[in-house]
């Protein structure tokens, strides 16, 4: 297919069918006002709605480089919308309102305008019924691009108000070799990266990002040193893993700093209010991301643990620490491995319900600490 938007077309090697299928809506001006994409994770959905937003807001069509996709990808254009359960039990009414008002909005920049919501699933209840008729009329030049784990997750009310676009999932060896041709790297640091990133595009940048990589070196080092850790040590640990989840929003404050210095002389005290949000949401998608990751590396590290102790025969994905694997399996046994992975989990969920991240991951690392050191004679 000829002339497709660079910012669909790095979906090609991940999801050539769905690529295809939004390049024909593009090229052919025929874009659906509401879109329902559904897969599991990895499959790249967030990855492909990014850009599809491109498409919508960039001047040159979705060219994937120029300033308005750029900002589009780094999250702080004010025409594209990316949002996430305001509360535990899912959207609040509030929340959706505040959107249906902003989608009445004009444009602040480009010709259209893009919204973004994941874990759709969870627009339920008067949440849902305050979107329901904007998602069906939106105004002209708006899109909807919703993810879910499966259209029967999500209510029949907000599925039939949208066009459902199924991912694949990518075989494991596919992305591997996306990764490798794409990053430089070799095979063993791809699949490391896509253990704790998922889909390959995510990887790559993963793997070029400096302080994301030496994340993921202080989750490994803290989980290894664990059993040796007393009470006051644990509380270290936990505090050292929430700055070195901060770290990786440096270069965002910096790129959003620089833009706003650059902004400053042409913008109206509206239009730099605008830009402060969107630095700001920014910001915490960012934050929370980190904390996403640094709890995707302790998991994959402790799966290496799991497949260690229990003789899977599995090759170790952590291979570059293959000896704290191997000395941790040898101090549990399988129980005690599930117990470590379900603190990482319970980790997640506690963040999603608002705790402290240091409260957080201070419950976590006690409880893995408890589920690795007892021997496996004891249990």
């Amino acid at each position: 297919m000829s002339g497709i938007p660079q910012a669909l077309d790095a979906l090609f090697e991940q999801q050539p069918r769905v690529r295809d299928y939004l390049a024909h809506a593009v090229l052919e001006g025929r874009l659906s006002h509401a879109y329902l994409f559904v897969g599991a994770p990895g499959a790249g959905m967030e990855e492909a709605a990014e850009a599809l937003a491109m498409c919508v807001v960039c001047p040159n069509g979705g060219d994937g480089t120029c300033s308005e996709c750029i900002r589009v990808r780094h999250r702080t254009h004010p025409d594209v919308r990316f949002v996430e359960p305001g509360g535990v039990a899912g959207y609040r009414i509030e929340q959706v309102r505040e959107l249906v008002a902003d989608v009445a909005l004009t444009p602040r920049r480009a010709k259209g305008k893009a919204y973004i919501l994941d874990r759709a699933e969870l627009l339920r209840g008067s949440a849902a019924n305050a979107l329901l008729k904007t998602l069906e009329e939106p105004p002209a030049g708006v899109l909807f691009v919703l993810l879910a784990r499966s259209e029967d997750a999500v209510l029949p009310t907000i599925a039939s108000r949208c066009q459902e676009v199924p991912f694949r999932v990518v075989p494991a060896e596919d992305a591997v070799r996306v990764v490798v041709r794409r990053a430089g790297v070799e095979p063993g640091r791809a699949r490391i990266a896509l253990s704790v990133a998922q889909t390959p595009e995510a990887a790559c940048r993963l793997l070029g990002s400096p302080t994301r990589l030496e994340l993921r070196r202080t989750v490994v080092r803290t989980l290894a040193e664990l059993p040796a850790d007393d009470a006051w040590d644990v509380l270290v640990a936990a505090r050292g893993l929430v700055s070195a989840c901060q770290a990786p929003l440096e270069d965002v404050r910096l790129a959003q700093k620089e833009q706003a210095d650059a902004a400053a002389d042409y913008l109206s005290p509206k239009a730099a209010r605008d830009l402060s949000e969107a630095a700001s949401r920014e910001l915490s998608a960012k934050g929370r991301s980190s904390m996403m990751e640094a709890l995707a590396a302790a998991e994959s590290f402790l799966r290496d643990v799991l497949f260690v102790r229990v003789g899977a025969g599995q090759d170790i994905v952590n291979a570059d620490v293959e000896d704290a694997v191997r000395r941790l399996a040898a101090g549990t046994d399988e129980q005690g491995a599930l117990a470590a992975l379900a603190a990482c989990r319970q980790a997640a969920s506690d963040l999603s319900r608002n705790v402290t991240p240091q409260l957080a991951f201070e419950a976590m690392l006690i409880a893995i600490k408890e589920a690795l050191t007892c021997q496996p004679s004891s249990r």
